[in-house]
């Protein structure tokens, strides 16, 4: 590799704002801020939602815009099956 072109690659103190977790986690992000954790330094960023809070993540993401969407289908399915019930039963009676 060449010398002095890649960024430095170093353990970095992620900060979940939302719910005050920490993570250290070896990156390249370039940070002004600073943090002590049990007796070493490490650059600081902050976050406002990580895998731990987000709510796709935590299983806390309802479904509902995905329900109404089964049942717009179900309905409109259902309209065409009874027309289609319905034509073939005055095919039967024109028998």
């Amino acid at each position: 590799m060449k010398p002095n072109i890649h960024p430095e690659y170093r353990p970095v103190a992620f900060v979940d704002l939302s719910i005050n977790k920490t993570f250290i986690i070896p990156s390249s992000v370039q940070t002004k801020e600073t943090v002590e954790i049990d007796g070493q330094t490490y650059p600081l960023f902050k976050l406002d939602t990580s895998s731990a809070s987000h709510p796709f993540y935590t299983g806390a993401q309802t479904r509902i815009v995905e329900a109404g969407r089964v049942e717009k289908f179900r309905a409109k399915f259902a309209a065409k099956q009874k027309a289609l019930n319905a034509a073939a039963e005055a095919a039967k009676a024109a028998k």
